[in-house]
């Protein structure tokens, strides 16, 4: 597994085309591979992100992949093609997921679709469900708390003192330590023809927080595989700093 950090160049017109469509980065960062992605549930998948660096502009598109990626054609478009050296790095990471040990606290960023299944008012239990977005924050820190334990963590609780409520276990995530952020609505269409049926809406959140490893298979498995939908659109991809 490796993990890659593509600086995007945003006064590039081509970097703002990638980054104001989902789906256009989605097909840019799956070139940077010589064969297919793996679409099999059990193999690592190709995840992405973007970093939105709030005040200077810049932004910063993470890859975890099971493979090396080669980003020269992202370079060329999006980047700082005149440098001499990549404009990119990537890190063996693999090396990284073997010294995660159960009971070890960590910084986590995670992007991710918050999302639920609802039925329209009216219809019976048996009717279909739609999928629906969290909309706000306390569901979807509620989101992530229902994962959290078998997606190998747990996110670490504030002490009493800096809850707004103390003692107060709502659910909502003031109780924990974690804040949501970039809560942005997307709706981008796959193909450009008119008329096409092929829209695609989702809701991006950004979790920033602080977690305890309670099972490190599971928690790699997370790393490498993604949490929750919309992957191929850049959610799912979490990542660890050590905790300041």
């Amino acid at each position: 597994m490796y993990l890659t950090r593509f600086p995007v160049n945003t006064a590039r017109t081509e970097a703002r085309r990638l980054l104001g469509s989902p789906h256009f980065l989605h097909g840019a960062v799956n070139m940077a591979f010589p064969a297919a992605p793996p679409r099999d549930d059990q193999a690592p998948r190709v995840l992405w992100r973007v970093d939105h660096h709030s005040g200077s502009g810049r932004a910063d598109l993470f890859i975890v992949s099971p493979v090396r990626p080669d980003l020269t054609h992202l370079s060329e478009k999006a980047g700082w093609p005149t440098l001499e050296e990549p404009g990119w790095t990537t890190f063996a990471y693999d090396e990284f997921l073997e010294t995660l040990t159960t009971g070890d606290a960590w910084s986590f960023r995670l992007a991710a679709n918050p999302i639920h299944h609802v039925r329209k008012s009216g219809t019976s239990k048996d009717s279909p469900t739609k999928r629906t977005a969290h909309v706000t924050r306390r569901h979807q820190v509620g989101w992530l708390l229902q994962r959290q334990q078998q997606a190998g963590f747990e996110v670490l609780r504030k002490p009493a003192d800096r809850q707004l409520i103390p003692g107060h276990d709502d659910g909502a995530g003031d109780e924990h330590e974690v804040i949501v952020h970039d809560r942005l609505p997307l709706q981008f269409r796959k193909r450009e023809e008119a008329g096409s049926r092929n829209d695609v809406r989702l809701v991006r959140v950004t979790f920033d927080g602080r977690l305890r490893i309670t099972d490190a298979n599971a928690l790699r498995r997370t790393l490498t595989h993604g949490l929750g939908k919309a992957k191929a659109y850049g959610c799912g991809l979490m990542t660890l700093a050590p905790v300041r």
